[in-house]
């Protein structure tokens, strides 16, 4: 009985110190916690995104769902740009250079898109929430807070990941991220 008592004693003193140990990181400041949460986002992101542009096959580039969408080589391209001007304007580093047409092959589309989350990788790795207040250009010369920039650029990854997902979908393929588990 008392090795029952003693056993219950260290149990509830090793509960406690977890939920302890948990409160207190609970309350824990992060620093730079917008950038901080976006930069996260971006290894999740690229690695969703670039697999999705891979899984669609090569001469579906061309598809759109509807006359007035646009095709999935152009979703490409499009989230190429965004990632290159948005992490450009958030850094202070200029964009490449990299052209990229709607009938250029799968190989240098997917390669672009990889590009782009590389490119933002490097650039944002040193940027933090100091001039989240500070108005910066956007697209069409929009003037919004930095803070915002970082917002656009995370919901555009969510965006554009959904779109991709749609396109595999018509297509008969399976998005990555509703693969089945390894």
């Amino acid at each position: 009985m008392k090795s029952a008592k003693l056993i219950a004693a260290i149990s509830f003193s090793v509960i406690l110190m977890a939920c302890a140990s948990g409160s207190s990181a609970q309350n824990e400041v992060v620093a730079n916690p917008l950038s901080t949460s976006v930069k996260s986002q971006l290894t999740r992101s690229s690695k969703n995104m670039v697999a999705a542009a891979e899984a669609m096959p090569g001469d579906k580039f061309g598809f759109k769902p509807t006359p007035e969408m646009m095709t999935f080589g152009h979703l490409m391209i499009h989230i190429a740009e965004t990632n290159t001007t948005l992490c450009s304007k958030l850094s202070g580093t200029p964009a490449p250079d990299a052209k990229m047409e709607e009938t250029d092959g799968k190989d240098k589309l997917v390669a672009g898109v990889k590009a782009s989350f590389d490119f933002c990788t490097t650039a944002l790795a040193n940027v933090d929430d100091a001039k989240l207040g500070e108005q910066i250009e956007v697209f069409g010369g929009r003037k919004v807070p930095r803070a915002a920039a970082w917002l656009i650029l995370s919901g555009s990854w969510a965006d554009h990941y959904s779109e991709e997902a749609v396109y595999l979908r018509l297509n008969g393929i399976l998005p990555p991220t509703a693969q089945p588990k390894k």
